[in-house]
């Protein structure tokens, strides 16, 4: 995970002198704020990624005299299937169109949004997936 903080980090200079060239140039104010936010997110995700790397172990990807087969076994968690995405998926289309059509639609996103939101994070806590 060093390597990924570093080049993030790296990217986020490279956005931030590009912001400022761009701006200084154009004197176009969405692009700059939008090359201004690409440049703040690349920071979290690079800052994460660095702060985070001290606290775990060493991955084959930061010893360069590594092998392919040091990165094999178990890498984490990962979910199983699960319908709650699709919920929210739908939710947020629907409570997009609402912002384009008209308010109203928000009525019938907002339960669905809800079943899905709850569905996800308590996905582990009941049915088949919850955890003795």
């Amino acid at each position: 995970m060093k390597v990924q903080g570093h080049i993030f980090l790296w990217l986020a200079l490279f956005f931030l002198a590009t912001c400022a060239v761009y701006g200084l140039w154009s004197k176009e104010p969405v692009g700059t704020t939008a090359l201004f936010l690409t440049f703040g997110l690349c920071l979290m995700v690079g800052f994460y990624l660095a702060f985070t790397a001290r606290r775990v172990d060493t991955g084959a990807q930061d010893n360069e005299t590594a092998d392919v087969a040091d990165d094999a076994g178990e890498l984490g968690f990962f979910s199983p299937h699960s319908w709650q995405p699709l919920a929210l998926g739908i939710g947020s289309a629907l409570a997009f169109l609402g912002v384009v059509f008209g308010w109203w639609l928000l009525y019938f996103s907002l339960p669905i949004l809800l079943i899905g939101l709850f569905g996800w994070v308590f996905e582990y806590y009941r049915g088949e997936n919850a955890t003795q």
